[in-house]
């Protein structure tokens, strides 16, 4: 009889490749996928904490398979990913759900299989402080014609709103000739034609290794494997993005006219707030630099409104940023503090009543300039 996985992927780009990994790793342990999660004898939740409504979700999701525990006792349950990396959560997931039998977090996700396996006699309950990155390749590719290669882990920004660093880790770069190694067998199997590089900011890709390479050179590494694809990446961080990075991705054919280009903020003091290292002024120059050497280029970015003190007015910087730059797309959320960043603790939180008004008044702007972006492109 067969033994069967069913894996629950929340948040980023990252979390997704992360379950690819999972799911490698558990096939090679002899179980096999299902869609349906009652019929699993694993269940998986790969987890996120960026914001709070995907941690309640986890919550939601985890406490529902009480009944189900409780009548397949031999089930196993584990929550790994970012959620579990922060002590406390792990400890809560412990004693509010003592039928999950597998908890861990980021730094030893590839130990989960081994972790399954003594599940079945122990329950177990591991997280590391830290880890070195898994270099070891071996995924069940599952996003279609695009292939996610990780390039490095963690992140040294410390946004004032963003758990990642605590969660992630510090940057930690991938060497060239591992990423060099998976592209070329990603390539050589024809199956994919683009190859979407992953980071918490790719553009600091390089700096701890030594000698040190730069995001631009490792695209122009990246795309000399041979081959018919495209490369993409994300996610990209204003105060990193360089003259010599636009000119890769303007010159290099195989390099995707996309880039994604978080604001947060169109407001300098908002933005100083957040730690974001950069003025409103500097990414409008970035935009303007990226826009001329790139013509056809697509921009798109991230916004969080209701940040702790801002006010009407501030908010309304954004909006004319938004309404200056015109991207292609925006992903915008309201804030949600996350316990242990330093935003979390500023006085002046924003009632969620405002940041619902906030974030609608956002997302009407970006549906209005898309309207008008696709009546030009019929004209």
């Amino acid at each position: 009889m067969s033994m069967l996985y069913h894996i629950v992927t929340y948040g980023c780009q990252m979390n997704v490749h992360e379950s690819e990994k999972i799911s490698f790793i558990l096939e090679n342990m002899g179980y096999q996928f299902t869609p349906n999660r009652e019929d699993a004898d694993v269940i998986v939740f790969n987890t996120c904490a960026i914001r709070e409504g995907a941690e309640e979700r986890v919550f939601g999701n985890v406490g529902a398979l009480k009944k189900l525990k409780k009548s397949r006792p031999e089930l196993v349950i584990a929550v790994c990913g970012c959620m579990t990396q922060k002590e406390e959560t792990a400890k809560l997931f412990k004693q509010k759900f003592p039928f999950v039998d597998v908890i861990l977090g980021t730094f030893n996700l590839h130990k989960i299989g081994e972790y399954i396996a003594k599940a079945k006699n122990q329950k177990v309950f591991e997280l590391w402080s830290e880890g070195e990155l898994d270099e070891e390749q071996g995924y069940n590719r599952s996003s279609g014609k695009n292939a996610w290669v990780n390039i490095m882990q963690g992140c040294n920004n410390f946004c004032t709103y963003c758990i990642v660093p605590y969660v992630r880790g510090r940057e930690h770069s991938r060497s060239v000739e591992n990423i060099l190694s998976e592209v070329k067998q990603i390539a050589a199997s024809g199956q994919y034609d683009k190859i979407t590089l992953l980071g918490q900011n790719v553009n600091s890709y390089g700096k701890d290794l030594s000698p040190s390479v730069s995001f631009a050179e490792l695209l122009r590494l990246v795309t000399a494997a041979n081959g018919d694809f495209k490369v993409g990446f994300m996610t990209s961080h204003p105060k990193d993005l360089t003259d010599e990075l636009i000119e890769e991705i303007a010159t290099n054919d195989k390099v995707l006219k996309e880039i994604h280009l978080p604001a947060q903020s169109g407001n300098n003091r908002i933005l100083k707030l957040m730690n974001r290292k950069y003025t409103r002024e500097h990414y409008l120059s970035i935009i303007e630099k990226i826009k001329s050497r790139i013509p056809n280029v697509k921009i798109t970015s991230d916004f969080i409104v209701g940040f702790p003190t801002e006010t009407e007015e501030e908010f309304e910087d954004t909006m004319s940023l938004v309404e200056k730059v015109k991207f292609d797309g925006i992903f915008a959320f309201m804030y949600s503090p996350r316990e242990g960043t330093v935003a979390a603790k500023m006085e002046g939180q924003i009632p969620l009543e405002v940041k619902k008004q906030r974030v609608n008044k956002l997302l009407a702007l970006e549906k209005k300039i898309q309207k008008e972006a696709k009546k030009c492109q019929k004209k």
